[in-house]
């Protein structure tokens, strides 16, 4: 990397930081609530993130947000709004993910934990209060105040 280019917070620290990755989170939202996951195993374990996962090669960043949340949740989307984005690093093993964010109102439909092997349960969180701690890029992408007012504007 050339001198005096900005970095990733954390990055300095790592020896070796992997190629980034692209993921895709989704916002699923019912009665001003979000839906949010318990993690296992791989970045992030024990840590409540939203369903999602990595775009697969030539995938859309919609297509992938509705395949994960299928996969995941058995959840059907309807229309889906881009609402900004994370560039993380995991510091312990040096993963790089950059995350697209999207939202959508899903007014309907029965929760199911169909991948319980990544993620021991969902549930239905406030905004103003949500577990912790909280997926590292999930955090990093609400602690930017444009970030919540736009999701709050869209379903709140």
């Amino acid at each position: 990397m050339r001198e005096g280019v900005n970095r990733v917070p954390g990055a300095n620290n790592i020896k070796a930081i992997q190629p980034a990755k692209i993921g895709v989170g989704t916002f699923v939202m019912r009665n001003g609530k979000i839906l949010l996951g318990k993690r296992i195993g791989a970045d992030g374990a024990g840590s409540w993130g939203l369903p999602g996962g990595k775009l697969d090669t030539g995938e859309r960043i919609e297509a992938c947000a509705r395949r994960e949340v299928l996969e995941e949740t058995g959840l059907e989307l309807a229309e889906l709004v881009p609402c900004g984005f994370s560039d993380d690093v995991f510091a312990e093993t040096g993963r790089h993910w950059v995350t697209v964010y999207l939202a959508t109102h899903c007014p309907e439909g029965d929760v199911q934990n169909l991948e319980p092997e990544f993620c021991e349960c969902w549930q239905w969180f406030a905004l103003d209060n949500l577990p912790r701690p909280l997926f590292l890029p999930l955090s990093n992408f609400l602690n930017q105040p444009v970030n919540v007012r736009a999701l709050t504007s869209l379903y709140m």
